[in-house]
């Protein structure tokens, strides 16, 4: 037993690593990406409705449609729609499939945008009625002045 604890302390000691040294390698460890396997991209489809103001010619669906396909950022790249995102229109609805990472809020930021350009912000808002849609309203003007009276 003696003999074993004489050859313990002789043995060398493992190498000490400096800090850097072992952060290098927790980071490494880290870095591992969770990858999906080869399989189909998730198509995300999002339908804009402007029914109400086109059917009063206040704004029209195509110049809005071109505005999308104009300002839609794809890989921070604008024109870049490519066969990752695709716009098509059917009469006063517009209908946008894209690839996962698309963001529904993305859309409403474009379609205030929109708004804005064509000074209609004052009058129309963009409001989601379900979770794959978006839809532009007037404000509700009439109704305050009901609860005034």
């Amino acid at each position: 037993s003696i003999l074993a604890q004489a050859a313990r302390l002789d043995s060398t000691p493992p190498p000490i690593r400096s800090a850097p040294q072992r952060l290098a390698k927790m980071v490494v460890k880290g870095l591992k990406k969770k990858q999906v396997k080869g399989g189909k991209k998730q198509q995300l489809k999002f339908v804009i409705d402007c029914q109400q103001p086109a059917d009063d010619n206040i704004i029209e669906p195509k110049d809005f449609e071109k505005f999308l396909t104009n300002r839609i950022k794809v890989e921070g790249k604008t024109g870049n729609l490519g066969e990752k995102v695709s716009i098509s229109r059917d009469k006063s609805k517009i209908t946008v499939n894209a690839e996962a990472p698309f963001s529904k809020r993305y859309l409403k930021y474009l379609g205030k945008k929109y708004l804005k350009s064509q000074q209609l912000r004052d009058f129309l808002r963009i409001v989601a009625p379900s979770k794959t849609s978006y839809e532009m309203r007037y404000f509700n003007i009439n109704d305050d002045k009901d609860e005034e009276e």
